[in-house]
């Protein structure tokens, strides 16, 4: 087949690869290690990092749905102690692999130049800022020298601080911090309660890493491939969209010497349309044959706001046909679904919404609603998989895990699901879809 002769492949076909390279279709590893954390990360491209827990971090959680139960001191071993992973701004801020060091090396020695596209604006804000704060540049390089420091403790945060009364006050301090690390010069090196802890890249960086970053083409070539593989299938914008968001400058191009060399080809989905523009990597094609065959093996995952499955809305509508928003953004009054809402995955397809809180005080897991799509499957199976899944993201907030408590949280039910039943515990996720 050549380069330019279009794969042909059914949307279903589509899904189901997506959900194979997101780690989202097969059997999980009996107990994760530190290797298989890593693993998801390379396949994913990116992590993103996000600490909030009304119910746990939303990076612990998209790594559970793709590893089951986990140490978390393992994921911190690996970023503060081994440091094979390192925090990094790709531009929301990632778990990222320091193997992959030069990828974003190369984004760092062009900073704030590498802000493109819709980063635009931000390339001329960058270089006022720095161009206005070369003093105090040198002046938080220098404190740093002497050791890592929480912004509250560097002596320009307070007398630079913005309004107060502001949703996210911040301080000259913060901003240099932010483009410091753009650059490369400086790393985010520890966590201490809700504050990162910052220090010199140098200084931080393990000895066997390679500083040397790629040239800009050569970097365009592998995010592209990076986010193909991650995404199973891609159209230009989604590539954009998903790894690295908004960074590259000729796209275009750089996609067109894939196809020519024969690293991608294009992919033609029937329910999409012919005109759709949209790209597989050369080595998973026969993956994609292979998806309406029984060796795909589904199974049921709850997805976390930012998990990289449905980080795009656009994608996630198009592919899936499953529209998301993030209603923790969102005034109380405006929620649909609830604050903090978990997509329930089964197979292929998103079939439902999950809204949960962590009660650490009591230790119980509380499923405030739930709420199947039109179309969902029924039955006693669906809906006792969703209680069994349910009741293990419990297990994994507490038992055994330095997350949240020393015991298992019971999980309860505290208001009704959404097609009127009215029940108590998990019999409200047993009737699921009934």
């Amino acid at each position: 087949m050549s380069s330019y002769e279009a794969c042909k492949a059914s949307a279903q076909d589509v899904r189901c690869l997506a959900v194979t390279k997101q780690r989202l279709a097969g059997s999980l590893p009996t107990r994760a290690t530190s290797e298989d954390i890593a693993s998801v990360i390379r396949d994913l491209a990116y992590v993103q990092w996000d600490p909030v827990a009304i119910v746990a971090p939303s990076h612990i959680l998209t790594l559970w749905a793709r590893l089951g139960d986990f140490r978390v001191s393992d994921l911190d071993k690996m970023l503060w102690d081994v440091k094979t992973i390192f925090l990094h701004w790709t531009p929301q801020a990632s778990l990222v692999l320091t193997e992959d060091y030069p990828l974003y090396q190369s984004l760092m020695s062009r900073y704030p130049e590498s802000l493109s596209g819709g980063w635009k604006s931000h390339e001329v804000s960058a270089r006022k800022f720095l161009a206005g704060h070369t003093t105090l540049r040198g002046k938080v390089l220098k404190e740093l020298k002497n050791g890592p420091l929480r912004l509250s403790e560097f002596e320009d945060h307070l007398r630079t601080r913005g309004n107060a009364d502001a949703w996210t006050p911040s301080s000259d301090v913060s901003h240099m911090l932010f483009h410091l690390l753009m650059s490369g010069k400086v790393m985010v090196v520890g966590h201490q309660g809700n504050q990162n802890v910052w220090g010199v890249s140098e200084e931080f960086l393990p000895g066997w890493v390679e500083k040397k970053g790629i040239r800009e083409e050569e970097f365009e070539r592998q995010a592209a491939l990076r986010a193909i593989q991650a995404l199973g299938t891609a159209t230009p914008a989604e590539i954009n969209y998903y790894f690295v968001r908004g960074r590259y400058r000729s796209l275009k191009k750089t996609l067109a010497l894939l196809q020519q060399e024969s690293r991608i080809r294009r992919v033609e989905v029937k329910e999409f349309g012919s005109r759709e523009e949209r790209y597989i990597h050369n080595d998973d094609v026969q993956l994609l044959q292979s998806m309406g065959s029984d060796s795909w093996q589904p199974r049921i995952s709850l997805l976390p706001p930012f998990d990289n499955l449905i980080c795009s809305q656009s994608r996630t509508k198009r592919v899936f046909g499953f529209d998301y928003v993030r209603e923790q953004f969102l005034p109380e009054e405006k929620r649909k679904y609830g604050t903090y809402v978990l997509p329930i995955l089964w197979g292929d397809r998103l079939i439902g919404r999950l809204d949960p809180r962590m009660d650490r005080r009591n230790q119980r897991l509380v499923v405030n609603s739930v709420h199947a799509e039109a179309g969902a499957p029924k039955g006693e199976e669906v809906s006792t998989r969703i209680a069994e899944k349910v009741q293990g993201l419990a297990d994994f907030l507490g038992e055994g895990n330095e997350l949240h408590a020393p015991r298992p949280p019971a999980v309860e039910k505290i208001a009704p699901i959404a097609r009127s039943h009215s029940s108590s515990g998990l019999e409200l996720l047993r009737m699921f879809i009934e």
